[in-house]
């Protein structure tokens, strides 16, 4: 069998009908580094973040390509894809990148436009998390865990779970033996800061 040379005319030309084109859109890129302050713009595609990113074996989207998808504008998938709620924000790529792109923040601004959207994900877990954890910082202007655990369970639906509740309970008590759990959540007596802070967001929560 004659072995078929891949750089023929008619070879190229069936790769190429084969590769999906990304048209770009400048609108969603002056958009995002406006609204998140972050240079998108500056990314020349090195890869050093993905190279160094301790949690891209669980992403969909490496994180250099969720740059580049911001660069050619693809709103909508950037807003689909698991990587923006895998993100452990650890500054790992910012470290690393040559041109200081904040790629955390720019995963932070994308989540909250998802947030602010209702728009579905597959990660619901997580968006409910962020949105009992800043609830707790809107409340007392910080995290009380007992709080924070319960309405995460009643959100997500493990109260019902008998397993998840006696796993979750045995936690508490160890970590209340151990000084690490408080039964009294404190507040930050000032909190006129982080009312304005939350008046000052873009999408309520």
């Amino acid at each position: 069998m004659t072995k078929r040379d891949p750089y023929t005319t008619d070879a190229v030309r069936e790769t190429a009908a084969s590769i999906c084109l990304l048209p770009p859109g400048g609108n969603f890129l002056k958009k995002a580094q406006a609204e998140s302050g972050v240079n998108i713009s500056a990314c020349f595609g090195c890869r050093k973040c993905s190279n160094g990113c301790p949690v891209q074996f669980a992403m969909d989207m490496y994180p250099c390509q969720v740059v580049r998808y911001a660069q050619l504008g693809q709103e909508d998938r950037l807003k689909d894809c698991e990587t923006i709620w895998v993100c452990s924000s650890c500054q790992t790529c910012v470290t690393r990148c040559p041109n200081d792109v904040d790629i955390p923040r720019l995963m932070d601004y994308l989540k909250e436009t998802v947030a602010g959207e209702r728009r579905p994900t597959l990660q619901k877990r997580v968006l409910q998390f962020h949105r009992t954890f800043l609830r707790e910082i809107k409340t007392r202007g910080r995290v009380f865990e007992a709080s924070l655990i319960t309405r995460q369970m009643i959100r997500s639906g493990d109260f019902v779970n008998p397993g998840k509740v006696i796993k979750t309970a045995r936690l508490g008590v160890a970590m209340l033996r151990r000084g690490r759990l408080r039964i009294i959540p404190d507040r930050v007596k000032d909190r006129k800061w982080i009312k304005a802070l939350f008046k000052e967001e873009r999408k309520p929560l």
